[in-house]
């Protein structure tokens, strides 16, 4: 088995759908098998995707276990030389599985890659080609240093707002959306960290596959489109917390301990106060509608449906 597919569901059925439509019209000579692990939906997924997909892996939680740990099992019965994360709210194009197991084979020395990730408006994701969030990055971005100062690369550590989308080169991290890993790596440097719930668990696996001596492109000549975005600008509060916990738990992994106490007593309170200000925005917020993506789906916040 060349690739396994792994796809978590959380009441998000139609996407799922849509996004293992896609999957299966792919033009590829690779062979490919797809785990999708429902996280104790309320709705019908399990049965409708079953139904539609018979030949899909199929696992149904009787909890919602979180991402890392939802994927990890998948990853267990995974027999694919490669393992790719791809979100159900993402569409992938038809020669995607192809162009990126291809690019895997013909640079063995690393570790993980991902494509070119763009929004339904056309735009890029950010997210799908990112530098570590070091303090200093973190400032940077938190404080709006990168939007001020877009081609800096002092300012867009974590972003890389500076680099073109267009070219492949090495990275940071890559986003779960989309995210192409070598068994081989997997083997050395273990899943993904089940401390994250949700957020977080892709920057932290990146971080531990280039300790351990991987590398990780970005090889934009291929792209899938992600229908992320919330229903409304209120997020629950859960969302809220989850997001805010992970860079505490990242930061305390694997910065605490090369910077000094002082450095470390600024993130913790800039994570505090950022993450009251966000309460205080969200209590605030007003709804919003949002546009209908192709094939019907409609679009979701992955990170609150599925990754919830």
């Amino acid at each position: 088995m060349d690739l396994s597919i792994l796809i978590l569901n959380y009441n998000t059925c139609r996407l799922t759908l849509d996004c293992l439509q896609s999957v299966f019209d792919s033009r590829t000579v690779f062979n490919y098998e797809v785990i999708v692990v429902d996280n104790a939906s309320s709705d019908d997924s399990v049965e409708v995707i079953g139904k539609e997909y018979p030949g899909i892996t199929l696992i149904a939680n009787r909890e919602n276990t979180g991402f890392a740990k939802a994927n990890n099992q998948a990853m267990e019965i995974a027999k694919g030389r490669y393992v790719l994360l791809l979100n159900s709210d993402t569409i992938v194009q038809p020669d995607t599985l192809q162009t990126m197991v291809s690019y895997m084979d013909e640079h063995p020395d690393l570790g993980a890659s991902g494509c070119k990730i763009i929004l339904p408006n056309g735009s890029l994701d950010k997210a799908c080609r990112r530098g570590f969030p070091t303090p200093s990055a973190s400032f940077y971005y938190a404080f709006g240093f990168s939007k001020f100062f877009p081609d800096n690369p002092k300012f867009n550590q974590y972003q890389l707002g500076y680099m073109d989308p267009n070219e492949t080169y090495p990275i940071d991290c890559l986003v779960g959306a989309f995210m192409m890993v070598r068994r081989e790596t997997i083997q050395q440097v273990g899943g993904l960290d089940e401390t994250f719930f949700m957020y977080g668990e892709d920057i932290d696996w990146c971080y531990r596959i280039k300790e351990a001596g991987w590398g990780i492109h970005y090889h934009p000549a291929t792209y899938i489109v992600h229908y992320k975005g919330a229903s409304s600008r209120r997020k629950p509060l859960k969302i809220i917390y989850e997001f805010h916990r992970a860079m505490w738990v990242f930061h305390r992994k694997h910065y605490k301990r090369k910077y000094s106490w002082i450095t470390n007593t600024a993130v913790y309170s800039g994570i505090s106060v950022k993450f009251t200000l966000s309460l205080l925005k969200n209590k605030l917020a007003i709804p919003m509608a949002r546009s209908t993506p192709a094939r019907g789906a409609q679009p979701a916040d992955n990170k609150m449906e599925v990754k919830q």
